[in-house]
């Protein structure tokens, strides 16, 4: 029944400490919660050690990868525990206002600090308010993601796309 809602966009979420206890995991539940102050939301099972992190130092980053590290989302979204660090090829580097890395190689990365988080059904809402960000400006220009990016956006399991665009020109007046 979750599928009738993908594809959707992939992430990857990192959480734990500089130097000290560090994960990464791929999450495709993740959503804005508010623009002003900017708020996110991700939701993380219990069972995964990003959730034990994430619990233990309420900050966590959101990067956004492209197709070109898609073999680390891979591994980040189908291996469990730290371990997996050693068969990625990113690398981490200082963040600007929480202690956990970000990612070299993701186009962005949004430093979050958790403002809550609630138990539904199977997954743990993590809110958490985006402290601090930085991005590559050649894919997002303008304020805008620029098309041809090589967002990721998973469909099923090994299954992977990326995004289309085109201009919608809507023929019925307002």
């Amino acid at each position: 029944m979750k599928r009738l809602l993908y594809p959707m966009r992939t992430y990857l979420v990192v959480s734990g400490r500089i130097g000290e206890e560090v994960d990464v995991m791929a999450a495709d539940w993740v959503t804005m919660v508010s623009a002003d102050p900017f708020i996110i939301a991700v939701a993380i099972s219990p069972k995964r050690y990003t959730h034990k992190l994430i619990t233990k130092y309420k900050e966590f980053v959101l990067s956004v990868p492209t197709v070109k590290i898609l073999e680390d989302v891979w591994v980040f979204g189908s291996r469990s525990g730290p371990g997996k660090l050693s068969e990625a090829r990113i690398t981490f580097k200082k963040p600007k206002a929480v202690n956990v890395p970000l990612i070299r190689e993701a186009v962005a990365n949004l430093e979050c600090r958790v403002i809550g988080m609630h138990d539904y059904g199977d997954h743990t809402l993590f809110v958490g308010e985006v402290v601090a960000y930085s991005f590559d400006e050649r894919v997002f220009p303008g304020d805008e993601p620029k098309p041809g990016s090589g967002f990721v956006l998973h469909i099923a399991r090994d299954k992977f796309t990326v995004e289309q665009t085109f201009v919608f020109k809507p023929s019925l007046k307002t």
